[in-house]
């Protein structure tokens, strides 16, 4: 029997209709810019986003990478909360690929607010780093796939402007934060000077991110992804599936966030666990364990009953839905879950 996988967005499969797209991609050399399908994806992303361009990347991380590089200089730092997947989950990158060190600052809820920001901020001291870049993350993926305000990045984006520092988004799942606020992709990003943004999380492409801003910033970024390794050939392969999963698979996510509240709610009522519903925002639901049972305990029972999740920070674990998830496959998760705990 096939597990039910809920440890990530990621561990979707491209659907034949989604393969199709992707062996019949029309492809060039796109280190000469002359893939015809990577063009058009980036030209309709940057089109979505209502910004003057975009750059196709393979992975997340490069994409948030290059983006650092693009706005800093070696010595400068930037801002970030202590819990962004820029300063836990990529390597130390800022500080090996550009030479910045990090000033971290706590969240709620995958929340940092412009006055914790502007006490963030270093004085203009020559012995002391230059803020140059503000890092935020949208949805917040250790808080639980939670949306960060659009009042509070309007404030954010007014002390930016006001200290010359740049503001970058870290938009994994953008597409599930605007599609559960029923904000507009045009109404984020324009308080960003660069986002970058996944297309292989929930919208279901196998790999590939895609980075905005304007044209000077895309131009001088195209530098660093060759820098970086980025730089693929016909690669209009799987750019095809990124074109596939914005054309057909973003206004779904919708049922992706039903899914998780549908879980969350399938398991509040469990002794052995203990949920947040305030944090049940999208896509994913963290849930803290409060048996006599670590993390991996937890999660070999549920394997050997076929359910596939992830640890979490302290003793919780977490489960994501996604597009090969369905909801009879989240009642039969809840089943298992009521019948192995209490």
């Amino acid at each position: 029997m096939k597990p039910i996988d809920l440890r990530s967005d990621t561990v979707t499969k491209p659907s034949a209709a989604m393969r199709s797209a992707m062996m019949e991609a029309e492809v060039g050399d796109d280190v000469y810019g002359e893939d015809p399908t990577v063009n058009k994806l980036q030209e309709i992303v940057a089109r979505m986003f209502g910004k003057e361009a975009a750059l196709f990347v393979p992975t997340g991380v490069m994409g948030n990478q290059v983006c650092i590089r693009t706005h800093t200089n070696h010595g400068d730092e930037i801002i970030a909360d202590e819990d962004s997947h820029i300063f836990v989950y990529e390597n130390a990158a800022p500080a090996t690929l550009s030479g910045v060190s990090i000033k971290t600052i706590p969240n709620r809820m995958g929340v940092i607010t412009a006055e914790q920001i502007q006490a963030a901020i270093r004085p203009n001291a020559y012995y002391l780093p230059k803020t140059k870049l503000i890092c935020l993350e949208n949805t917040h993926g250790l808080s639980g796939g939670t949306i960060f305000p659009l009042e509070e990045i309007k404030k954010i984006n007014r002390l930016a402007r006001e200290r010359n520092i740049k503001l970058h988004l870290d938009g994994a799942r953008i597409w599930n934060a605007s599609v559960e606020s029923g904000i507009s992709l045009t109404e984020y990003a324009k308080y960003f000077d660069s986002i970058s943004m996944c297309l292989s999380k929930g919208l279901g492409a196998p790999i590939g991110s895609v980075i905005i801003g304007d044209k000077e910033f895309i131009d001088r970024a195209l530098v660093y992804r060759k820098m970086f390794g980025g730089g693929m050939r016909q690669v209009g392969i799987i750019a095809s599936a990124g074109l596939y999963a914005i054309e057909n698979n973003i206004n779904r996510l919708a049922d992706d966030h039903k899914k998780a509240k549908l879980l969350a709610d399938g398991l509040k009522n469990l002794k052995s666990f203990k949920i947040n519903p305030e944090s049940v925002q999208t896509n994913m639901v963290i849930a803290d364990i409060q048996i006599n049972k670590t993390q991996q305990e937890v999660l070999a029972l549920l394997k050997t009953k076929g359910i596939l999740l992830t640890p979490e920070r302290n003793s919780s674990i977490r489960a994501v839905t996604h597009l090969d998830v369905s909801f009879e496959e989240i009642y039969q998760a809840i089943t298992v879950f009521e019948t192995i705990f209490d």
